[in-house]
Protein backbone atom coordinates (compact mmCIF):
# COMPACT_ATOMS: atom_id res chain seq x y z
CA UNK A 1 0.00 0.00 0.00
CA UNK A 2 1.27 3.48 -1.16
CA UNK A 3 1.55 5.94 1.83
CA UNK A 4 0.58 9.52 1.57
CA UNK A 5 2.69 12.00 0.77
CA UNK A 6 2.03 13.39 4.37
CA UNK A 7 2.74 10.24 6.00
CA UNK A 8 6.47 9.85 4.85
CA UNK A 9 9.41 11.29 6.39
CA UNK A 10 10.26 14.96 5.31
CA UNK A 11 13.86 14.79 6.24
CA UNK A 12 13.62 11.48 3.34
CA UNK A 13 11.58 13.04 1.19
CA UNK A 14 14.37 16.39 1.21
CA UNK A 15 17.30 15.22 0.58
CA UNK A 16 15.84 12.98 -2.41
CA UNK A 17 14.35 16.32 -3.67
CA UNK A 18 17.75 18.17 -3.29
CA UNK A 19 19.73 15.07 -5.01
CA UNK A 20 17.21 15.34 -7.83
CA UNK A 21 17.74 19.27 -8.18
CA UNK A 22 21.82 19.07 -7.97
CA UNK A 23 21.37 15.99 -10.80
CA UNK A 24 18.96 18.33 -12.75
CA UNK A 25 21.33 21.73 -12.50
CA UNK A 26 24.30 19.63 -13.52
CA UNK A 27 22.71 17.86 -16.15
CA UNK A 28 21.42 21.75 -17.58
CA UNK A 29 25.45 22.57 -17.36
CA UNK A 30 26.57 20.10 -19.43
CA UNK A 31 23.41 18.90 -21.60
CA UNK A 32 25.77 18.93 -24.87
CA UNK A 33 28.27 16.71 -23.11
CA UNK A 34 25.55 13.73 -22.18
CA UNK A 35 26.37 10.73 -24.20
CA UNK A 36 22.29 10.35 -25.32
CA UNK A 37 22.00 14.22 -25.69
CA UNK A 38 25.39 15.44 -27.32
CA UNK A 39 25.30 15.36 -31.46
CA UNK A 40 28.71 14.21 -33.41
CA UNK A 41 31.80 11.32 -32.93
CA UNK A 42 34.73 11.87 -30.78
CA UNK A 43 38.17 11.25 -31.51
CA UNK A 44 41.60 11.60 -29.88
CA UNK A 45 45.00 12.62 -31.50
CA UNK A 46 48.62 12.61 -29.96
CA UNK A 47 50.80 15.37 -30.16
CA UNK A 48 54.92 16.06 -29.23
CA UNK A 49 53.48 19.05 -26.90
CA UNK A 50 49.95 20.77 -26.45
CA UNK A 51 51.58 23.84 -27.91
CA UNK A 52 48.74 26.29 -26.25
CA UNK A 53 45.95 23.90 -27.42
CA UNK A 54 42.99 23.66 -24.73
CA UNK A 55 39.34 22.60 -24.11
CA UNK A 56 36.96 24.34 -26.16
CA UNK A 57 39.37 25.79 -28.78
CA UNK A 58 37.62 25.09 -32.64
CA UNK A 59 38.61 21.87 -34.81
CA UNK A 60 38.90 22.99 -38.53
CA UNK A 61 38.20 21.01 -41.48
CA UNK A 62 39.51 23.01 -44.87
CA UNK A 63 39.20 26.58 -42.69
CA UNK A 64 35.57 25.42 -41.84
CA UNK A 65 34.46 24.73 -38.72
CA UNK A 66 33.13 21.56 -37.46
CA UNK A 67 33.79 20.70 -33.50
CA UNK A 68 35.58 21.52 -31.14
CA UNK A 69 38.49 20.15 -28.59
CA UNK A 70 37.13 18.49 -25.45
CA UNK A 71 39.98 17.83 -23.16
CA UNK A 72 43.79 17.96 -23.37
CA UNK A 73 45.54 15.96 -21.00
CA UNK A 74 49.55 14.69 -20.81
CA UNK A 75 49.97 10.91 -21.42
CA UNK A 76 53.30 9.41 -20.36
CA UNK A 77 55.55 11.41 -22.99
CA UNK A 78 52.67 12.74 -25.49
CA UNK A 79 50.06 15.13 -25.04
CA UNK A 80 46.38 13.43 -26.08
CA UNK A 81 44.01 16.00 -27.70
CA UNK A 82 40.37 14.68 -27.59
CA UNK A 83 38.14 16.05 -29.72
CA UNK A 84 34.62 15.80 -31.31
CA UNK A 85 32.74 16.89 -34.67
CA UNK A 86 29.92 16.77 -36.31
CA UNK A 87 28.21 13.81 -37.78
CA UNK A 88 28.41 14.97 -41.21
CA UNK A 89 31.98 14.91 -40.80
CA UNK A 90 33.88 12.01 -42.67
CA UNK A 91 37.67 11.63 -41.15
CA UNK A 92 40.10 8.90 -42.80
CA UNK A 93 41.53 6.48 -41.41
CA UNK A 94 45.35 8.10 -42.48
CA UNK A 95 44.08 11.58 -41.35
CA UNK A 96 46.33 14.24 -40.18
CA UNK A 97 45.81 16.74 -36.95
CA UNK A 98 47.59 19.49 -36.41
CA UNK A 99 47.78 22.42 -33.71
CA UNK A 100 47.56 25.73 -35.78
CA UNK A 101 47.98 29.31 -35.08
CA UNK A 102 43.72 30.93 -35.37
CA UNK A 103 44.92 33.88 -34.83
CA UNK A 104 47.68 36.88 -34.70
CA UNK A 105 47.54 36.97 -30.94
CA UNK A 106 48.39 32.85 -30.83
CA UNK A 107 44.88 31.25 -30.04
CA UNK A 108 45.04 27.66 -31.15
CA UNK A 109 42.82 25.56 -33.46
CA UNK A 110 43.18 21.75 -34.35
CA UNK A 111 42.90 21.52 -38.63
CA UNK A 112 41.85 17.77 -39.35
CA UNK A 113 43.21 16.63 -42.90
CA UNK A 114 40.69 14.11 -43.67
CA UNK A 115 42.40 10.94 -45.61
CA UNK A 116 42.17 7.57 -45.97
CA UNK A 117 40.13 5.27 -47.61
CA UNK A 118 38.11 3.88 -44.35
CA UNK A 119 36.80 5.74 -42.16
CA UNK A 120 38.49 6.38 -38.85
CA UNK A 121 37.41 3.93 -35.83
CA UNK A 122 36.83 6.26 -32.86
CA UNK A 123 38.16 4.05 -30.42
CA UNK A 124 41.73 4.41 -32.18
CA UNK A 125 44.35 7.63 -31.84
CA UNK A 126 45.54 9.34 -34.64
CA UNK A 127 49.59 9.03 -33.70
CA UNK A 128 52.38 11.10 -33.39
CA UNK A 129 53.32 10.28 -36.81
CA UNK A 130 50.75 12.08 -38.43
CA UNK A 131 50.38 15.06 -35.98
CA UNK A 132 51.90 18.40 -36.64
CA UNK A 133 52.54 20.99 -33.64
CA UNK A 134 53.37 25.04 -34.66
CA UNK A 135 56.73 26.66 -34.22
CA UNK A 136 55.90 29.64 -30.95
CA UNK A 137 57.61 32.16 -31.78
CA UNK A 138 57.08 33.28 -27.88
CA UNK A 139 58.87 30.12 -27.40
CA UNK A 140 61.75 30.93 -29.99
CA UNK A 141 62.21 34.37 -28.06
CA UNK A 142 62.55 32.83 -24.36
CA UNK A 143 65.18 30.17 -25.84
CA UNK A 144 67.51 32.49 -28.04
CA UNK A 145 67.35 34.94 -24.49
CA UNK A 146 68.85 32.05 -22.54
CA UNK A 147 71.22 31.49 -25.84
CA UNK A 148 72.43 34.74 -25.43
CA UNK A 149 72.25 35.05 -22.08
CA UNK A 150 74.75 32.43 -21.79
CA UNK A 151 77.14 33.29 -24.38
CA UNK A 152 80.71 34.91 -22.46
CA UNK A 153 81.16 38.22 -25.11
CA UNK A 154 83.75 38.55 -23.65
CA UNK A 155 85.57 35.78 -24.30
CA UNK A 156 83.78 35.31 -27.65
CA UNK A 157 85.64 39.07 -28.77
CA UNK A 158 88.56 37.52 -27.42
CA UNK A 159 88.51 34.76 -29.60
CA UNK A 160 87.74 36.19 -32.91
CA UNK A 161 90.85 39.19 -31.84
CA UNK A 162 93.39 36.44 -31.30
CA UNK A 163 92.22 34.65 -34.82
CA UNK A 164 92.39 38.06 -36.71
CA UNK A 165 95.33 38.23 -35.48
CA UNK A 166 96.82 35.07 -36.00
CA UNK A 167 95.51 35.30 -40.05
CA UNK A 168 96.23 38.75 -40.03
CA UNK A 169 100.40 38.20 -41.86
CA UNK A 170 99.86 34.82 -43.53
CA UNK A 171 96.44 35.10 -45.42
CA UNK A 172 94.77 36.50 -48.35
CA UNK A 173 93.35 39.96 -48.37
CA UNK A 174 90.08 38.96 -48.43
CA UNK A 175 90.52 36.69 -45.74
CA UNK A 176 91.80 39.07 -43.39
CA UNK A 177 89.22 41.43 -43.95
CA UNK A 178 86.66 38.68 -43.35
CA UNK A 179 88.47 37.74 -39.68
CA UNK A 180 88.77 41.61 -39.24
CA UNK A 181 85.03 42.20 -39.97
CA UNK A 182 83.91 39.15 -37.37
CA UNK A 183 86.66 40.84 -34.79
CA UNK A 184 84.53 43.88 -35.07
CA UNK A 185 81.52 42.28 -34.88
CA UNK A 186 82.64 40.37 -31.63
CA UNK A 187 83.45 43.92 -30.17
CA UNK A 188 80.37 45.61 -30.89
CA UNK A 189 78.56 42.49 -29.62
CA UNK A 190 80.36 42.80 -26.17
CA UNK A 191 79.98 46.62 -25.89
CA UNK A 192 75.95 46.47 -26.88
CA UNK A 193 75.96 43.00 -24.07
CA UNK A 194 73.25 44.44 -22.02
CA UNK A 195 71.28 46.87 -24.54
CA UNK A 196 70.83 43.55 -26.32
CA UNK A 197 69.88 41.65 -22.91
CA UNK A 198 67.13 44.33 -22.38
CA UNK A 199 66.07 44.06 -25.37
CA UNK A 200 65.39 40.43 -24.89
CA UNK A 201 63.72 41.36 -21.91
CA UNK A 202 61.35 44.30 -23.39
CA UNK A 203 60.57 41.26 -26.28
CA UNK A 204 59.19 38.85 -23.43
CA UNK A 205 58.07 41.52 -21.78
CA UNK A 206 55.72 42.61 -24.51
CA UNK A 207 55.04 38.95 -25.67
CA UNK A 208 53.48 38.40 -22.14
CA UNK A 209 51.75 41.37 -21.98
CA UNK A 210 49.77 40.24 -25.07
CA UNK A 211 48.97 37.05 -24.07
CA UNK A 212 47.12 39.01 -20.88
CA UNK A 213 45.31 40.92 -23.09
CA UNK A 214 44.05 38.68 -25.77
CA UNK A 215 40.67 38.18 -24.78
CA UNK A 216 40.40 42.27 -25.08
CA UNK A 217 42.37 41.73 -28.69
CA UNK A 218 40.09 38.82 -29.47
CA UNK A 219 37.50 41.33 -28.63
CA UNK A 220 38.36 43.99 -30.45
CA UNK A 221 38.73 42.42 -33.15
CA UNK A 222 35.39 40.62 -33.44
CA UNK A 223 33.68 44.35 -32.75
CA UNK A 224 35.47 45.56 -35.63
CA UNK A 225 34.31 42.49 -37.58
CA UNK A 226 30.54 43.44 -36.63
CA UNK A 227 31.13 46.84 -37.42
CA UNK A 228 32.18 45.85 -40.59
CA UNK A 229 29.25 43.64 -40.96
CA UNK A 230 26.91 46.04 -40.33
CA UNK A 231 28.54 48.50 -42.67
CA UNK A 232 28.31 46.36 -45.41
CA UNK A 233 24.15 45.56 -44.86
CA UNK A 234 24.08 49.54 -44.64
CA UNK A 235 25.55 49.66 -47.76
CA UNK A 236 23.20 46.86 -49.60
CA UNK A 237 20.49 48.72 -48.01
CA UNK A 238 21.24 52.02 -49.52
CA UNK A 239 22.26 50.41 -52.89
CA UNK A 240 18.74 48.32 -52.94
CA UNK A 241 17.01 52.21 -52.08
CA UNK A 242 19.28 53.76 -54.77
CA UNK A 243 17.68 50.91 -57.29
CA UNK A 244 14.19 51.13 -55.84
CA UNK A 245 14.23 55.04 -56.36
CA UNK A 246 15.61 54.90 -59.81
CA UNK A 247 12.92 52.05 -60.57
CA UNK A 248 10.12 54.27 -59.44
CA UNK A 249 11.56 57.43 -61.47
CA UNK A 250 11.07 55.26 -64.70
CA UNK A 251 7.77 54.36 -63.53
CA UNK A 252 7.27 58.07 -63.29
CA UNK A 253 8.17 58.93 -66.40
CA UNK A 254 6.41 56.29 -68.29
CA UNK A 255 3.37 57.10 -66.49
CA UNK A 256 3.86 60.88 -67.27
CA UNK A 257 4.47 60.33 -70.48
CA UNK A 258 1.50 57.85 -70.77
CA UNK A 259 -1.04 60.62 -69.65
CA UNK A 260 0.46 63.43 -70.80
CA UNK A 261 -2.46 65.09 -72.74
CA UNK A 262 -4.57 64.34 -68.97
CA UNK A 263 -1.70 65.76 -66.81
CA UNK A 264 -1.00 68.93 -68.68
CA UNK A 265 -4.55 70.24 -67.90
CA UNK A 266 -4.66 69.10 -64.93
CA UNK A 267 -1.26 71.10 -63.93
CA UNK A 268 -2.38 74.55 -65.32
CA UNK A 269 -5.88 73.84 -63.49
CA UNK A 270 -3.50 73.77 -60.31
CA UNK A 271 -1.49 76.77 -61.53
CA UNK A 272 -4.58 79.23 -61.82
CA UNK A 273 -5.82 77.62 -58.49
CA UNK A 274 -2.12 78.43 -57.02
CA UNK A 275 -2.73 81.96 -57.91
CA UNK A 276 -5.88 82.43 -56.72
CA UNK A 277 -4.76 81.53 -52.79
CA UNK A 278 -1.90 83.37 -53.43
CA UNK A 279 -4.34 86.56 -54.15
CA UNK A 280 -6.66 85.71 -51.36
CA UNK A 281 -3.82 85.27 -48.81
CA UNK A 282 -2.37 88.50 -49.38
CA UNK A 283 -6.44 90.21 -48.93
CA UNK A 284 -6.50 88.18 -45.78
CA UNK A 285 -3.03 89.52 -44.78
CA UNK A 286 -3.88 93.20 -44.94
CA UNK A 287 -7.90 92.50 -43.50
CA UNK A 288 -5.83 91.33 -40.54
CA UNK A 289 -3.37 94.31 -40.38
CA UNK A 290 -6.36 96.85 -40.67
CA UNK A 291 -8.28 94.75 -38.04
CA UNK A 292 -5.34 94.77 -35.57
CA UNK A 293 -5.38 98.16 -34.25
CA UNK A 294 -9.41 98.42 -33.69
CA UNK A 295 -8.81 94.95 -31.47
CA UNK A 296 -6.42 96.35 -29.31
CA UNK A 297 -7.95 100.22 -28.88
CA UNK A 298 -11.58 97.78 -28.40
CA UNK A 299 -9.22 95.56 -25.68
CA UNK A 300 -7.63 98.94 -23.96
CA UNK A 301 -11.11 100.30 -23.70
CA UNK A 302 -13.21 97.02 -21.70
CA UNK A 303 -9.79 96.69 -19.54
CA UNK A 304 -9.94 100.18 -18.25
CA UNK A 305 -14.18 101.60 -18.04
CA UNK A 306 -17.03 99.92 -16.86
CA UNK A 307 -18.48 100.75 -20.36
CA UNK A 308 -17.92 100.76 -23.80
CA UNK A 309 -18.40 103.61 -26.20
CA UNK A 310 -19.02 103.29 -29.93
CA UNK A 311 -19.31 105.92 -32.40
CA UNK A 312 -20.23 104.93 -36.17
CA UNK A 313 -19.94 107.67 -38.20
CA UNK A 314 -21.81 108.01 -41.84
CA UNK A 315 -24.42 105.11 -40.91
CA UNK A 316 -27.29 107.63 -40.50
CA UNK A 317 -27.24 111.17 -42.68
CA UNK A 318 -27.96 113.41 -40.24
CA UNK A 319 -26.29 116.66 -42.36
CA UNK A 320 -23.39 117.16 -40.38
CA UNK A 321 -20.32 116.04 -42.46
CA UNK A 322 -18.36 116.10 -39.45
CA UNK A 323 -17.37 112.73 -38.22
CA UNK A 324 -15.86 113.52 -35.46
CA UNK A 325 -17.35 111.72 -32.34
CA UNK A 326 -19.16 113.89 -29.42
CA UNK A 327 -17.93 113.74 -25.50
CA UNK A 328 -19.06 110.85 -23.68
CA UNK A 329 -21.06 111.71 -20.66
CA UNK A 330 -19.96 107.99 -19.49
CA UNK A 331 -22.88 106.27 -18.60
Amino acid sequence: MIKPFRARNPIAVGLVGATVMIALFLGALNWDRLPLVAGGQTYTAEFAEAAGLAAGDDVLVAGVEVGEVTDVALDTDRVVARFSVEDDVWVGDKSVAAITIKTALGQKSLSLDPLGSAELDPGERIPMERSVTPFDINDAFDELAVVFGEIDTEQLAEAFDTMAETFSSSTPEDVRASFEGLSDFSRTISERDEELAELLSNTNEISGTLAEHNEQFEALIGDGSTLLAELEDRRDAIGELLSGAREMSSQLSGLVEDNEEEIGPMLEQLDRVTVVLERNQRHLNESLELAGPFYRMMGDTVSARGWIDSYICGLVDGGDASCVPPRSGGG
